[in-house]
């Protein structure tokens, strides 16, 4: 064999495309793999390519088309670089409506501590604004003595208070519950339809600490006094109608409504005109 035709034939031998797994290199590309990458383009080379053909106005689109081209990459935006401070508030938000979630056992009576839910809305029920300030009047109505109309007076302008500024808040924040409940009617009477801030958390803890502050009690109990508001929040929790955080910040709410109303405090002349206007037997000053 001449030389000349050998030496080819080693260079075919030692080509690597020669290979048996380098032989799909070798063969034409298919229609069907033309079309997928021509399917792969991305929407901006589309959106070239049909400005380029002729016969296309750009004038001539209809505002609608202009409208989602606009809002497009607002839609597609990712905040690849969040801040330190929003990774931990999605973070606590995320333990919060977990565990609010796991401790609503009274949530259903199919929960886990189902037979006692009926128990657990008794509890939550002393915590409500409509006994307390029905409760506020009657006993107003039924005191002889100063003192004692002066602090029902100061509290029940506390509980009013209460009411308005818990309601104010939870209309601005409209926070859900971690359980998808329908507010009672007492609720909409109170107008605790909201979860955030825990209106029964707030007025236990204004109650009590009203309570503690002006009345002469033993020390047991000032100790059931204390565990009842704090039972009180939790019973929501336990009912599904709040979250954890929902019913601290109606823990500090409450301090706030005693401070302010402590700050503001009506005496007891001031007290008494306010019950001669509401008994409607007001007598002008001469």
């Amino acid at each position: 064999m001449p030389a000349n035709q050998t030496r080819p034939r080693a260079r075919e031998r030692n080509n690597a495309l020669n290979r048996p797994e380098f032989i799909s290199l070798n063969q034409p590309l298919k229609s069907g793999s033309a079309e997928a990458r021509g399917t792969a383009r991305r929407p901006s080379q589309r959106y070239q390519q049909s400005q380029n053909q002729p016969g296309t106005n750009p004038q001539q689109e209809s505002p609608e088309n202009n409208k989602e081209r606009k809002e497009l990459p607002e839609e597609d935006c990712m905040q690849l670089n969040p801040s330190f401070k929003g990774i931990a508030m999605n973070s606590l938000l995320a333990i919060d409506i977990c565990m609010s979630k796991r401790l609503g056992v009274c949530a259903h009576t199919t929960s886990s501590w189902g037979s006692v839910r009926s128990m657990v809305k008794l509890l939550a029920l002393t915590g409500h604004g409509i006994p307390w300030i029905f409760g506020t009047i009657v006993c107003l109505t039924r005191s002889n003595t100063l003192a004692g109309q002066e602090v029902l007076v100061n509290l029940l302008l506390a509980l009013l208070l209460d009411v308005m500024t818990v309601a104010g808040m939870q209309k601005l924040v409209k926070r859900k519950g971690p359980w998808e409940m329908a507010p009672s009617f007492l609720d909409y009477l109170a107008m605790d339809i909201y979860s955030f801030p825990a209106a029964h958390a707030s007025r236990a803890v204004m109650v009590s600490k009203f309570l503690l502050a002006h009345l002469v009690l033993a020390v047991p109990l000032r100790i059931l006094l204390v565990l009842w508001a704090v039972l009180v929040g939790m019973s929501r929790v336990f009912l599904g109608r709040h979250h954890l955080t929902d019913v601290g910040c109606g823990f500090a709410l409450g301090f706030l409504h005693y401070s302010l109303v402590e700050m503001v405090w009506l005496s007891s002349n001031t007290c008494q005109t306010l019950i001669s206007i509401g008994a409607f037997n007001w007598s002008p000053l001469y």
